[in-house]
């Protein structure tokens, strides 16, 4: 894995901090998860980081850039993943998924959290967990003076848009886990019906 850490650190692609993928795959371990939904592959690392954990772990994952979408394929083949990873080719606005998963990860467009989170909670199981990656960005989002640009401050502020989206959702309750660059724990509200 760490050749494609180091792929991604010299092309400037972005894959979840080490801690981060760390702490995802310790979760999916203690909590026996089985069925990934993962928004945003890139270069497949954390899909393949994922299935890792164990062999009965199948993930579906969606990535809408082409290059990414097919260096993705390789990594996953080299890595002999292809029988636990189904990548899909597409944008995942677009795309309509069938089935129940324990896990949605979502790591893709900064911006569109909200949307992806609303659009895939009805393929998450019961008992299952939303999990969003980012919600820092390199520390902006706490630290608004570090700012620079016009770009910068628009994402700054459909994150921090997202998190009072998460923290005022009637459905699910949300912890927030400060590593990587931190990440979003969301898990259904118990009915008490």
């Amino acid at each position: 894995m760490k050749e494609l850490e180091e792929y991604a650190m010299i092309n400037k692609i972005p894959i979840m901090q080490k801690d981060g993928i760390l702490y995802l795959c310790n979760y999916i371990k203690e909590n026996n998860i089985k069925n990934i939904l993962e928004i945003g592959s890139a270069i497949g690392y954390s899909s393949i980081m994922m299935a890792n954990v164990n062999d009965n772990i199948m993930v579906t994952t969606i990535e809408r850039d082409m290059d990414r979408y097919n260096i993705a394929i390789d990594n996953i083949n080299k890595y002999n993943k292809d029988k636990q990873i189904n990548i899909i080719y597409g944008d995942a606005t677009e795309i309509d998924i069938t089935g129940k998963y324990d896990l949605i990860f979502i790591d893709a467009a900064k911006g569109k959290n909200t949307f992806f989170f609303n659009k895939f909670k009805d393929n998450l199981d019961d008992n299952g967990t939303i999990i969003t990656d980012n919600l820092s960005f390199h520390g902006l989002v706490e630290d608004e003076s570090l700012v620079k640009t016009k770009n910068q401050r628009g994402i700054v502020n459909k994150i921090k848009d997202y998190i009072n989206f998460l923290d005022n959702n009637t459905e699910f309750t949300t912890t927030y886990v400060p590593v990587g660059d931190k990440i979003a724990i969301s898990k259904r509200k118990v009915s008490n019906e």
